[in-house]
């Protein structure tokens, strides 16, 4: 973790490919964690949708690293662990915006990837290895302004408009970061109430395993509970570049919906590009009904759990059984 008053070799590397990316830095600085360096966090965090405290975690790490590859800057192909980066997102986006299914956006090369850049291969008459190296991209780059929607989103809304529109009997994975617990277990009794089965993790895990953890259980939404980084209740899903999860946007905009009138202020919902967003299988949500340093917001929360968890459920109800889609009234 790099944080204001980190010093070193570490801090030298993260201000350098930062450096790579457009971020000035006074010289002065170089090497030493300072309010120039929190300050170049802070904007590339908000601008990779991360949380935005202006710390150097392990997220922010991978998102720096990642954001620094360009397509064609290496081979692209199926492994363990899988490849990430801005390189695998472009590929994504080019083969959606082509109508080869990549799936969602997230710069992660995984199955759905390989298969739509075999198919884009097969039609294109290149060898077929499900390999992007510089002959595909050659062609790639001679087709590319051939479309640019994304088929990846196109299905998704699809799926949302055919259904089936009912949240009994649908999987629900509920996570819930420390102070949350008694908050996420009303959520999961009330799932339980309205015919949904549903799975509680209280264990505080890193984004990524509750990620895991949720793909494993099959899970039909993912909904955690944790405190925010700005004030206000905030409702976030998944987006990344022109690519966003539209069951994702509809539980989040209804669960925020349904929060407002309890928690004061306006709905408000956020696409973002956090790891457990980003590397669930299913739509998921991040709840964040207070922020961090809100104390009072707390008690609050606290003395009101039983209906801010009803309205939850309601909310996720209403968006899945109710989804609006682009073009739909809101």
């Amino acid at each position: 973790m790099l944080r204001p008053g980190s010093r070193g070799e570490a801090v030298r590397d993260l201000q350098l490919r930062l450096g790579v990316l457009g971020h000035e830095f006074p010289r002065v600085e170089f090497g030493e964690y300072g309010a120039a360096t929190e300050q170049v966090v802070r904007t590339f965090q908000e601008a990779r949708g991360l949380r935005v405290d202006g710390l150097c975690g392990p997220q922010t790490w991978a998102a720096v690293v990642e954001s620094g590859y360009r397509l064609g800057d290496r081979l692209l192909y199926r492994r363990r662990p899988m490849l990430r980066g801005d390189d695998v997102a472009e590929l994504q986006r080019r083969l959606n915006g082509l109508g080869f299914d990549a799936g969602r956006e997230d710069g992660i090369l995984g199955d759905d990837t390989t298969s739509a850049l075999s198919e884009f291969q097969r039609n294109m008459n290149l060898v077929t290895d499900g390999i992007c190296g510089p002959a595909t991209i050659a062609v790639l780059d001679r087709v590319g302004t051939l479309a640019e929607g994304s088929v990846a989103s196109v299905r998704e809304r699809e799926a949302l408009r055919r259904g089936p529109h009912r949240l009994s009997g649908r999987r629900v994975f509920v996570a819930a970061s420390p102070g949350f617990e008694a908050l996420a277990g009303s959520v999961v009794h009330e799932l339980l109430e309205v015919g949904a089965a549903a799975a509680l993790d209280a264990s505080d895990a890193s984004e990524s395993v509750l990620a895991a953890e949720a793909n494993r259980y099959v899970a039909d939404l993912f909904l955690a509970f944790r405190p925010g980084d700005a004030p206000g209740c905030r409702c976030s899903y998944f987006e990344s570049g022109r690519f966003r999860s539209e069951a994702g946007h509809a539980v989040a905009q209804a669960v925020s919906a349904e929060l407002a009138p309890l928690l004061g202020g306006d709905a408000c919902i956020a696409g973002r590009a956090y790891a457990v967003l980003r590397e669930t299988r299913m739509a998921a949500v991040i709840c964040e009904p207070v922020a961090q340093v809100d104390v009072d917001g707390m008690r609050a929360l606290v003395s009101r759990g039983a209906d801010v968890a009803r309205a939850v459920v309601r909310g996720v109800r209403r968006g899945v059984e109710q989804p609006s889609t682009p073009g739909d009234p809101t």
